[in-house]
């Protein structure tokens, strides 16, 4: 690999340790990281080191689970987080993430069940995290699998993160807490575009603006929608819905009263439905995000950045947030991107908000 310019690998390293999780003295940060990763882990472990923390490093291969063992391991054992691993999470202060992977597809093979049955587990100890009482972030570092995966040499993807992570927050979280404050104001979004008529209820929720915070790059205004409220059909013919290795083409979902009630997809359809009947909570609507970061401007297949693409919008089937009035649980939050920049309008409360990418207000 290329060497990574030390200005902005220190640059990257402060924003995610004293911007995203603000790490106190005294405070015990679990560093969940890949072996790629090592330039960005050091820097951070640092940084970590000079605000008075302890830096408690765990090298995964792949962070979604180890596989080998997941995928040979009784399903008694799967069902049950390891009295350590349960310790870590709960004691642990704050948390960072890692992600480097030499190979995307890594954990592709594991049965959707199983990867449920892990989720399931931890989720209990990851709770204070995801609900917003412990600070955590996400993020990754370049590697020649997420280059080709976006189309890119290593070079030409180092710049795109870089552009993507080192941007001017605070004007940027302005300009989305003027889009919080539209869409906090509105009762019922309708997502209008070919093959998509949705529409769900924002009533009594809030919207959380995400502009360093939990996953770096950021860029977002994300809501955990009424969760009885989603109707209508959704059509993600832009681009593949990727997770957990898999590169789920042309998924479509009709939602009545809530709940996901019809599927399908271009390939990987096996995939998606064993996926959407992980558990209850997996066929309700837990998150609609607005992309909003300038720097990312292209499809990656890599949903860290594709979520937060200026000009698309995102929904999660799967768990949602109980720190911004989310209620549904699942082991599942899968986000799936659709674009509308090509023919898409938002509508607030029947007004039409935004057209082909662009606000309206």
């Amino acid at each position: 690999m290329l060497p990574l310019m030390s200005s902005r690998l220190e640059e990257y390293a402060r924003i995610l340790v004293e911007d995203c999780v603000d790490v106190q003295a005294g405070w015990q940060v679990l560093v969940r990281a890949q072996p790629l990763a090592r330039p960005l882990v050091e820097e951070v472990m640092r940084q970590i080191a000079r605000r008075g923390a302890y830096a408690l490093l765990r090298l995964q291969y792949e962070l979604l689970g180890e596989t080998a063992w997941l995928k040979e391991a009784p399903e008694g054992l799967i069902r049950k987080l390891p009295s350590i691993a349960a310790f870590m999470l709960d004691n642990a202060d704050c948390m960072i993430g890692i992600r480097a992977p030499e190979n995307t597809r890594e954990g592709s093979d594991i049965p959707p069940e199983r990867l449920g049955m892990a989720s399931q587990a931890s989720r209990p100890h990851s709770e204070p995290f995801t609900a917003g009482r412990k600070p955590w972030v996400g993020c990754q570092y370049p590697t020649e699998a997420l280059a080709q995966d976006a189309g890119m040499t290593l070079p030409q993807f180092e710049e795109f993160l870089y552009g993507a992570v080192l941007i001017d927050w605070d004007s940027l979280e302005r300009d989305m807490e003027r889009i919080a404050e539209r869409f906090d104001a509105a009762t019922e979004v309708r997502i209008l575009a070919e093959g998509t008529d949705l529409s769900f209820s924002l009533e009594g929720r809030r919207g959380k603006v995400s502009a360093a915070g939990a996953n770096m790059p950021s860029g977002e205004v994300f809501y955990s929608p009424v969760e009885s409220s989603t109707t209508g059909v959704v059509s993600f013919n832009e681009f593949p819905a990727v997770h957990a290795g898999h590169q789920v083409a042309g998924v479509r979902l009709r939602f009545e009263e809530g709940r996901i009630v019809d599927a399908s997809a271009d390939s990987d359809e096996e995939f998606l439905h064993k996926t959407l009947d992980t558990d209850a909570g997996a066929r309700v609507l837990g998150e609609f995000g607005i992309g909003c970061n300038p720097g990312i401007q292209q499809h990656t297949r890599n949903t860290l950045f594709d979520e937060k693409i200026d000009g698309t919008v995102h929904l999660a089937v799967g768990n949602g947030w109980p720190a911004i009035g989310g209620v549904n649980k699942s082991a599942i939050h899968w986000d799936i991107v659709k674009d509308l920049r090509g023919g898409g309008q938002l509508f607030c409360d029947g007004e039409l908000v935004q057209e082909n990418g662009e606000w309206k207000f």
